[in-house]
């Protein structure tokens, strides 16, 4: 199971779609580890550089609709090869959610009112965010303060999360064996 949490980098735009995470130009790239320095290129949001801003990140915190667009697993595989594992946001297009908790990456969706609590309160410092898996918390962490906030998954996707991905889970409980 991957470590969720680390250093966060929050995106301050709701509707950021599977082209901007990952643009289709790539896409006939054979190994996850060439989509890598790739991401985000043409994410068009003031302020933003991925070549600078990315670097050592591991959460993405950002608004509503995220992965939103062409449905394609690339997306979710150009976070997971730069070590992002997790994305918080107030919704995530079906496809693209399910794609993250199949790749065995956390895929967090809280409410307005708590994503407008993260820019306001952590946005713009060295923040970092953790997932406890069992407690259903995030744990914040800013300046030596820590914030606790409470957040759910289902148990499948928990599943999902906790084996690997998908075809770990799908080999621990249907392989053969052989």
């Amino acid at each position: 199971m991957h470590t969720f949490g680390g250093k966060t980098l929050f995106l301050d735009r709701s509707d950021i779609n599977t082209d901007e995470i990952i643009p289709a130009k790539y896409l006939t790239e054979i190994s996850k580890e060439a989509l890598q320095p790739y991401l985000l290129e043409d994410l068009n949001l003031e302020g933003f550089d991925p070549a600078k801003d990315i670097a050592g990140c591991r959460v993405i915190v950002t608004r509503a609709n995220f992965g939103c667009g062409s449905s394609r697993e690339h997306a979710p595989w150009a976070l997971e090869v730069n070590g992002i594992h997790m994305v918080i946001a107030e919704s995530f297009a079906r496809i693209f959610r399910q794609n993250m908790f199949n790749c065995g990456m956390l895929a967090i969706d809280l409410p307005e009112e708590t994503i407008d609590r993260f820019f306001t309160e952590f946005a713009g410092s060295d923040t970092e965010i953790y997932a406890d898996l069992e407690t259903g918390e995030l744990i914040v962490e800013k300046q030596g303060q820590q914030t606790r906030i409470a957040f759910s998954v289902s148990e499948f996707d928990r599943a999902l999360v906790a084996a690997g991905g998908w075809v770990e889970y799908a080999d621990a409980r249907y392989g053969t064996g052989s």
